[in-house]
């Protein structure tokens, strides 16, 4: 019975794996899980209070956003395993938006955040990241993976007698290194050893236990700030309730609203990779936006999806949504209770950790892949990459699609070819036959093929291996229509696909007899209508 109430509960919270095959539930399942997630909230500790420091806000208004968007996520989100909470990439837009007007107008502007990641994900738009190319998923992991350790770096500062942060010296420095160099010792051996414990969990206490019984001078988390606090309580944003307010806080909302569900889509992608498991992507922008939404009314900076904080719940063993849960109550724990022990928590621990983290999560193998991969993709990875690191993750997103996107264009103008034939069906006339897509990039190669002075009366364009993709398409089939009208030469289109032929239909362009070529019953032509495009 007990056995029985168990599988119960382990199933509701997603902990049962159903990938054609049924799985037996074990508790040392329910046991990772857990720990997974007390790992993941001791690290979500020091991030929080770093990035809360970058946004210009109280120490509690990170905790606390990590606290809410993790939960809601962890239960509402696309893809179980991820982690969600404050982060550096919405922090740096925060800024500016907090010292000019002050944190109630950061607040409201979470809140309308969280509104617009709502009508994303109503309307879907979360499939759209399927359009990211798989060069640029590379360069924006290991631009992270780079981020992620050069923000480490940080920790091996201390502040002087001007408080001004400098960096360690002599001993401090002496033993900081170490811890690290130890935490990631442990970390590696622990697999070796036993999987009952998560690695970096372990490492944390054996840490921390060596720091409090010998004395060693090295910063701690309560050295950051206190992270003693109540529950969030909620409030209103003490903000004018009115256009002007509206329109100073719109602009910062798009912004963070694009950056987080970027990052949240991407890391999406990379945690599925891992799982193995796939879609989710719309859903992961209505949880987005809930979290975010129901932040700024408890006095939260927001979040989004954490790569830094998800791998190490999934490779601590965190599979399912009781990792995230576990790890956001038990944040929440801290903050009420177990404050006084969590600010003793060595700041080198954690930095051992999320060097860890940076090891597995850089896509080691893309460096074999420069030199096999076509130069353009090798191309797109390094600037990625390197996008990511000067400037942004959404920033270098962007440039890696649309550099992409150009690739692909430049390829497809250029394979557009032609064969030139008699009709066999209709006598004097000559057929060519479009080989590669008609879009943009290739409707000058398209109007380049046609010698129409040596043309006869009739001409056919045969579109059987080819597409008609867009507007500059179609103008370039009526400006070729309207050369040969102009010579009292005629042309006709066969072989349209049904795509074709519905795009050529409802701009006005096709005069037609029959509506079963798509099918390619039978070799229906269509006559070209002139004017329609160029007026």
């Amino acid at each position: 019975m007990f056995k029985t109430s168990i599988k119960a509960l382990v199933n509701n919270l997603g902990l049962s794996q159903n990938n054609n095959v049924k799985k037996e539930i074990s508790l040392s399942g329910l046991r990772n899980e857990i720990l997974a997630g007390i790992t993941v909230s001791l690290a979500l500790v020091p991030e929080a209070v770093a990035f809360a420091f970058v946004a210009g806000v109280a120490p509690l208004v990170g905790l606390y956003a990590a606290f809410i968007v993790g939960l809601i996520t962890a239960i509402f989100g696309g893809r179980p395993g991820m982690i969600s909470g404050a982060t550096g990439a919405l922090a740096v837009v925060m800024v500016s938006l907090v010292s000019v007007h002050g944190e109630q107008y950061l607040f409201a502007t979470v809140v309308l955040m969280g509104i617009i990641q709502l009508i994303a994900g109503v309307l879907k738009l979360g499939k759209f990241i399927r359009m990211v190319p798989q060069p640029v998923m590379l360069g924006f992991v290991n631009g992270l993976a780079i981020v992620i350790g050069l923000a480490q770096l940080s920790q091996f500062k201390v502040e002087n007698s001007n408080g001004v942060f400098v960096w360690m010296e002599g001993e401090v420095l002496f033993h900081s290194l170490g811890l690290v160099g130890l935490t990631m010792y442990i970390i590696w051996m622990t697999p070796k050893i036993t999987k009952l414990i998560p690695g970096p969990l372990i490492a944390i206490v054996v840490i921390s236990v060596i720091v409090f019984y010998t004395n060693i001078k090295i910063p701690l988390v309560g050295d950051l700030a206190s992270i003693s606090g109540g529950l969030p309580k909620f409030k209103i944003p003490l903000v004018p309730i009115e256009m002007e307010t509206f329109l100073i806080i719109l602009p910062y909302a798009i912004i963070l609203s694009l950056i987080g569900l970027i990052e949240s889509l991407l890391t999406l992608n990379l945690v599925g990779e891992i799982t193995g498991k796939q879609g989710g992507a719309s859903k992961e922008c209505l949880a987005q936006g809930s979290a975010n939404f129901v932040t700024g009314f408890f006095g939260g900076m927001g979040g989004c999806a954490m790569i830094g904080q998800s791998m190490i719940n999934v490779r601590s063993g965190g599979r399912t949504r009781l990792s995230g849960i576990t790890a956001a109550i038990f944040l929440l724990i801290f903050i009420l209770y177990a404050s006084s022990f969590i600010e003793l928590i060595p700041l080198a621990a954690l930095t051992g950790v999320m060097f860890m983290v940076v090891i597995g999560t850089f896509a080691w193998h893309s460096i074999k892949l420069l030199r096999i991969v076509p130069k353009s993709d090798a191309l797109v990875i390094i600037t990625v990459t390197f996008v990511t690191v000067i400037a942004d993750l959404a920033v270098a997103v962007i440039v890696g699609v649309i550099f992409s996107a150009l690739v692909y264009a430049w390829n497809a103008a250029s394979i557009i070819r032609v064969v030139k034939r008699k009709s066999s069906s209709e006598t004097g006339a000559k057929v060519y036959e479009i080989e590669g897509p008609l879009f943009f990039g290739s409707t000058q190669s398209f109007k380049d093929i046609f010698n129409i002075k040596d043309d006869p009366k009739l001409v056919i364009l045969d579109f059987a291996k080819s597409r008609v993709v867009d507007q500059s398409a179609l103008k370039a089939i009526e400006d070729i229509a309207i050369r040969y009208a102009k010579t009292n030469r005629k042309i006709k289109l066969r072989h349209l696909s049904k795509d074709c032929h519905k795009l050529l239909t409802n701009a006005g362009q096709l005069i037609v007899d029959k509506d079963n070529d798509p099918e390619y019953g039978i070799a229906v032509d269509y006559n070209v209508k002139l004017g329609v495009i160029n007026g």
